[in-house]
């Protein structure tokens, strides 16, 4: 590994899916161009490269060789990220001394994550959700409440094969990268230390996500946008629920944007049909909506660390979202949070932003003052920063009784 403080820091960047696909596959493209622009030298292992990268970025798919792929749908996903996995691993110990930390996610690093940790190299996972057990066990206790179940194959319906492979990944990897303080948490209260929790974030697309002219808010309603996968874990229910409870329901316009699970709007369908609410279905002009919209509201009872939070800030929407949203705001000061669940809290905030314009104009003023923190290349930046931190420590400790990674603290 390199010696020099000052050279740039070399990275293996291991995604076993379709990077810069959709999800989770943009947000990673999206790393790895803030990384590249931060000044370390990337070299991305993606299971297929969907999106191209500009010069300066070395990429070895593992699934595919020019325009042939191997369908994930031939070895299933759990399948195809472990012969992923297999290949990054025995590439990892033929070119080691080229990294000087490894990056890693789920379900595709834990033979990678086993051969770094003989080799010497640094290792983060990164948790894109909670702890996945956590997850299971919230999703399956809403989705009883709500008589419904979620669809097989969705990655939130419960398979204990996959969390098995997750739960060896969390115990094999240096740290657990966390997007949020509600994600360390749920990795805190199953007994993983403070130390290996390290906090990253996402970020957001300047050239789509900006601000309409102006503050608004002069129309006499309300426009108050939800756009997610529509399943319990995002908490729609709760949202439309506290919505046809305000007074911002009598003015104002309740968009919603994503497809439905089977048979959840078929429960939600009073809600659903009153005339306030509108169905959008899946749009590709969501940047342009968010724009539109004086609020974003994301009531999730589990998260990440939604990358529309991201967006909604970025195109001066405020936010009302729960505290397991994973969002990086703060309760009155850029947005209103709300404990998971409580309708009457959200429904208060819908009512109180509909009432006093002028607390919606200070929020939305105060959210894009600081949004210039939570760009993609705003992201790349700290997420080097944290890496950096990170091979210090494993350099310093390298070697002594105090040389697991582990035991060092990184914030």
């Amino acid at each position: 590994m390199a010696n020099e403080n000052d050279s740039p820091l070399r990275v293996l960047y291991s995604f076993p899916h379709k990077i810069g696909a959709g999800g989770i596959c943009y947000a990673a493209w999206q790393h790895v161009m803030g990384l590249r622009d931060a000044g370390a030298e990337v070299t991305v292992f993606p299971g297929v490269l969907n999106k191209p990268f500009p010069s300066g970025i070395r990429v070895r798919p593992t699934l595919s060789r020019g325009k042939l792929r191997i369908p994930y749908k031939v070895f299933g996903r759990l399948g195809s990220c472990r012969i992923h996995d297999r290949i990054v691993a025995r590439r990892l110990r033929k070119i080691a001394a080229e990294f000087d930390i490894v990056h890693g996610f789920a379900l595709g690093s834990l033979e990678t994550l086993r051969m770094a940790k003989k080799l010497g190299i640094p290792t983060v996972l990164e948790r894109c959700n909670a702890h996945t057990r956590f997850a299971f066990e919230v999703v399956e206790k809403e989705c009883e409440k709500l008589g419904i179940e979620m669809p097989a194959g969705h990655s939130h319906a419960f398979n204990a094969e996959n969390l098995r492979r997750e739960e060896e990944e969390y115990d094999a990897a240096d740290y657990l990268f966390c997007p949020s303080e509600f994600v360390a948490r749920t990795f805190e209260d199953r007994g993983f230390s403070r130390e290996r929790l390290v906090r990253f974030q996402y970020g957001f697309d300047t050239s789509t996500c900006y601000p309409r002219a102006g503050p608004g808010g002069d129309k006499p309603g309300l426009t108050v946008l939800f756009a997610a996968g529509c399943a319990p874990r995002k908490g729609l229910h709760y949202a439309l629920e506290a919505w046809l409870e305000s007074s911002a329901c009598h003015d104002g316009k309740f968009l919603v944007i994503g497809d439905f699970i089977p048979g959840y709007a078929e429960k939600l369908s009073t809600q659903l049909g009153h005339p306030s609410v509108s169905l959008l279905g899946y749009r590709k002009d969501l940047s342009d909506v968010m724009r539109a919209s004086d609020v974003m509201v994301l009531p999730s009872i589990e998260e990440g660390s939604a990358l529309v939070t991201y967006d909604a800030r970025g195109a001066g929407s405020v936010l009302l979202v729960s505290d397991s949203s994973g969002a990086v705001c703060e309760h009155e000061k850029n947005a209103l949070v709300h404990r998971t669940g409580d309708v009457a809290a959200l429904a208060s905030h819908f009512s109180r932003l509909h009432e006093d314009r002028a607390l919606l104009a200070r929020l939305r003023a105060a959210s894009l003052e600081t949004s210039g923190e939570l760009t993609w290349a705003s992201a790349g930046r700290k997420m080097l920063d944290t890496y950096r931190k990170i091979v210090d420590r494993h350099r310093a400790t390298a070697g002594g009784s105090a040389g697991n990674p582990r035991q060092e603290t990184v914030t």
